[in-house]
């Protein structure tokens, strides 16, 4: 922390409801640890139902009042969100590494998403509106948008602080209040941490709450519970799907924000800047040990380029550094738990017996998997087919053009996609023919801006966050009709 930064925030180790920091009252208790080392950052005394009952009632309380606030009052609060990210920047930062196992390059990237979200979040009250439609003499019809009521959110462990920010400020904006699941991996960076900030920009008490507990025990619960009107879920698609069914099936319906797995494709045309095509795939699937919805899971290279393109890589990703995320030169961090280092491992291992070429590889420490690259690699191979939450890459020939859309549409999910080539007019040509919710020309996989539509097609999820997107999930719209004279009726 600077000199000029506040004292550290303290009590990130309690549930916050109704404006308390307060220990859960399920009498199980779990021990947060820092991915890389182990490292004990304090236990949570978990949250039961009662405690998902309080903080959704404490949420539906206070959202009355502050959905009467004037714009401008619930602008305030927010914009203080953003000078709180500013002021705490490296306490945030530090966090994030020790408790998500981020590198400094990577908390860099998720602080300024976070902080960027909630200030364009801001803006939002002043923008919620609604219009005046054409109708018959002696009366008015319009629509009005108005806020939601309570907002569940459901938070992943990968991008904790961003992926809970981008639903947390956005619903506040619109008029909501909000109750956040984080991740059980990361209580601190996708859960509580947001509380701090927010309780210290003056967001009223109940408006917002943290439930840490057991998806065992509360996760159910939190989706079908009778309150919130919409889930933000982000997350895996078996889970995803399994949360859309809740929320529609059960006793009370409610709208939902899925954003899922995905299996993202690098393009690389036969006329592609080879050296910059190649620097995209080794960032756009390192960057945060791959654990990232959007990092590049593939790489479909033009075969007459191939093996110029397989060289560029191996020689890029021989200069990838990994170890300690907290030291500035490393790339590659830790997996976020041994559950997940094993699953990578396993993966390796099979797609060497699929036959797959490996062209990098390095040594396995705890849960730090040095970058592993496979060559050759068969289009119906598992490696190609599913999503690999880690530091592997798989590189996959395509005979022609027409052949490498067939592949990067050969697959279940639909998030994200990349493509490269020099003639512009091409590539965005082959981006229109991906069925995906976004693709970049000449870029890595991974882009997320807070004025554009983030979101998938396929098994990638429903529903589309940031911008106008997110105020239109957010809220809901009311047509009202006003007669003014009285309609005479026939009977």
């Amino acid at each position: 922390m600077t000199a000029t930064s506040p004292a550290a925030y303290q009590g990130l180790n309690l549930q916050y409801i109704a404006g308390e920091w307060r220990p859960g009252a399920s009498g199980r208790t779990a021990t947060n640890v820092n991915p890389f080392d182990g490292s004990d950052l304090g236990s949570f005394s978990l949250a039961s139902r009662d405690d998902v009952d309080a903080a959704y009632k404490a949420a539906a309380k206070a959202q009355v009042a502050w959905a009467a606030r004037a714009p401008a009052e619930r602008e305030a609060i927010i914009r203080r969100a953003v000078a709180v990210f500013d002021a705490r920047a490296d306490e945030i930062r530090s966090w994030l590494c020790r408790d998500s196992g981020s590198t400094v390059i990577k908390s860099l990237i998720e602080h300024g998403a976070a902080r960027t979200i909630t200030e364009y979040s801001a803006s939002f009250p002043g923008k919620i509106s609604g219009k005046i439609l054409a109708c018959e003499p002696g009366m008015e019809s319009r629509y009005e948008r108005a806020p939601l009521g309570v907002i569940g959110i459901i938070s992943p462990w990968n991008f904790p602080l961003h992926l809970s920010v981008r639903s947390v400020a956005p619903a506040l904006a619109c008029g909501n209040g909000v109750v956040l699941k984080p991740a059980s991996d990361t209580p601190i960076t996708g859960g509580t941490l947001v509380a701090k900030i927010f309780e210290e920009a003056g967001v009223p008490a109940g408006l917002l709450n943290v439930v840490v507990g057991a998806g065992s025990e509360i996760g159910d619960y939190f989706v079908q519970h009778e309150i919130p009107s919409f889930i933000s879920f982000t997350g895996s698609t078996e889970i995803g799907r399994r949360i859309g069914e809740m929320a529609t099936g059960g006793a009370f319906i409610k709208r939902v924000a899925l954003e899922l797995g995905g299996n993202a494709p690098l393009v690389v045309l036969d006329d592609a800047d080879i050296e910059a095509a190649a620097g995209a795939a080794v960032f756009g699937r390192f960057l945060h040990q791959g654990q990232i919805c959007m990092s590049t899971n593939r790489v479909i290279v033009d075969e007459k380029i191939y093996d110029q393109f397989l060289g560029a890589v191996i020689a890029r990703a021989s200069k990838v550094t990994y170890g300690n995320p907290a030291d500035p030169a490393i790339n590659v961090g830790p997996a976020i738990n041994q559950s997940q280092r094993d699953g990578v491992v396993a993966k390796i291992e099979q797609a060497k017996k699929d036959g797959s070429r490996l062209v990098v590889s390095g040594p396995i420490e705890g849960n730090v998997i040095a970058p592993h690259i496979f060559a050759d690699v068969d289009p119906e191979s598992s490696l190609a087919k599913d999503e690999t939450f880690g530091p592997v890459l798989p590189i996959i020939k395509a005979r022609d053009e027409a052949h490498a859309l067939e592949l990067a549409n050969s697959t279940e999910f639909g998030l994200s996609s990349a493509v490269y080539s020099q003639n512009i007019d091409r590539a965005t040509s082959f981006a229109r023919k991906i069925v995906a919710g976004m693709t970049h020309v000449n870029s890595i996989t991974v882009g997320d801006h807070a004025n554009a539509p983030f979101g998938g097609e396929k098994n990638s999820g429903l529903g589309r966050f940031n911008g106008e997107w997110i105020m239109e999930e957010f809220t809901r719209t009311h047509w009202i009709t006003i007669h003014k004279t009285g309609p005479e009726f026939p009977f």
